[in-house]
């Protein structure tokens, strides 16, 4: 018994040597990865680059090289244009929305996960079913009622239709279902009410999958283009997506384009390092800091 024993654990560490890669595979593995990364940072460092020489005509590879750099772009766009107006509607857009999104979905996934009451399956597989409905379908209606209703060049006409996330409700529910029961009878028995519970135990225990969907649902908002278009009539209510698009038509330069390309992408970075912390961390660690 104890030789059959140890034959397997030699062929089992000879099975771990076979997969350690060699030499020549680290250096291939790194390459490739140099590679794909330069291949997704090129556009990015052309965009900065070309937005810093204004009045210049495109010449590749000439216009890519680091050198004759101006601000002149940037001035342009930050004082002649509206993006500081757009960049302000983009921001109450985006980030009420993500507020707002992702307390409404964690209370309904909660709702659907941890409590019972008549026609929950029905209600939820319903609610889901949105999801196979395609937006543009419901755009007409939905405008036409938020129109009647006032609506039309408000924040809350941008922002009221958005809410009803069936994804976001979907993986909240799905996270709150792998908590335990046991947390939730604890805090009864001593007294918690519902709302206590659900600020003081599910909030923080979902810190990971409420930052990860808080991301997605704000890119979402951010890059919208067609609701805004259609919502905002008037230049001072449309957001970044929009007014950099009507830039196109007033036959303003690439460079002064490119700039306001910039702006927007700016506030995308900061958002996601703010939330990379809670992102990363897992269920386990989030529920013994909790």
């Amino acid at each position: 018994m104890t030789q059959v024993t140890t034959t397997r654990l030699g062929l089992r560490r000879r099975s771990y040597l076979a997969l350690e890669p060699t030499p020549v595979g680290v250096l291939l593995r790194w390459i490739g990865l140099g590679i794909a990364a330069i291949a997704c940072f090129f556009p990015f460092y052309a965009m900065v680059v070309l937005s810093l020489k204004p009045g210049l005509a495109v010449e590749f590879p000439s216009s890519l090289m680091p050198w004759n750099l101006s601000t002149e772009s940037y001035e342009q766009v930050l004082g002649g244009q509206n993006v500081l107006v757009w960049l302000g509607n983009t921001l109450i857009y985006s980030i009420v929305s993500v507020a707002a999104v992702l307390l409404l979905s964690a209370m309904a996934g909660y709702a659907f996960a941890k409590k019972r009451f008549a026609g929950k399956e029905v209600m939820f597989w319903s609610f889901l079913a949105m999801v196979m409905v395609p937006f543009h379908v419901t755009l007409i209606p939905t405008f036409i009622v938020l129109a009647k209703l006032g609506g039309v060049d408000t924040y809350w006409g941008l922002i009221l239709p958005t809410l009803a996330n069936a994804q976001a409700v979907f993986l909240m529910r799905q996270f709150i279902q792998g908590l335990p029961d046991e947390l939730f009878e604890a805090a009864r028995i001593d007294g918690a009410s519902e709302l206590r519970i659900f600020f003081t135990i599910v909030l923080p225990l979902c810190k990971p999958v409420l930052a990860t969907l808080g991301i997605f649902v704000f890119l979402w908002h951010w890059n919208d283009f067609l609701w805004p278009l259609i919502m905002a009539k008037s230049s001072n209510m449309w957001t970044l997506t929009v007014g950099i698009s009507s830039l196109q038509q007033q036959n303003v330069p690439l460079s002064v384009m490119l700039a306001g390309s910039v702006v927007a992408l700016v506030p995308i970075f900061f958002a996601y390092l703010l939330a990379q912390r809670y992102v990363q961390e897992g269920v386990a660690t989030s529920g013994i800091k909790g």
